[in-house]
């Protein structure tokens, strides 16, 4: 189950659990839409990898057996900040940004 943080790592700006500026990469790192668009280029300063919309857990447990959605899972309050220094971020993605996810 994905951890649904509440920020972007990078700018901080708040990422509710059903935001559609919420980005992730394939280790669940979280960032808004703009700073994946025009600082990160698409890469991910951790693992390389691009990102794709996160998707958004719904409220109710629509399945009551399984005991799903925010109300028995709930989106984590805790804020998560990028580790890479600016220069260390930039290196990774100008490296990678002209290669296509899929050649990472």
């Amino acid at each position: 189950m994905l951890e649904l943080r509440p920020n972007c790592e990078l700018c901080d700006r708040d990422l509710p659990h059903d935001s559609l500026e919420a980005r992730i990469c394939t280790y669940e790192c979280t960032y808004c839409a703009e700073c994946v668009e025009t600082v990160l280029h698409d890469v991910c300063p951790t693992c390389g990898g691009n990102f794709a919309p996160r998707p958004i857990r719904p409220r109710a447990s629509y399945r009551e057996s399984l005991k799903l959605g925010l109300q028995n899972n709930p989106a984590s309050t805790k804020r998560v900040h990028s580790r890479w220094e600016r220069g260390q971020l930039e290196d990774l993605c100008d490296r990678l940004k002209t290669t296509p996810p899929a050649g990472r």
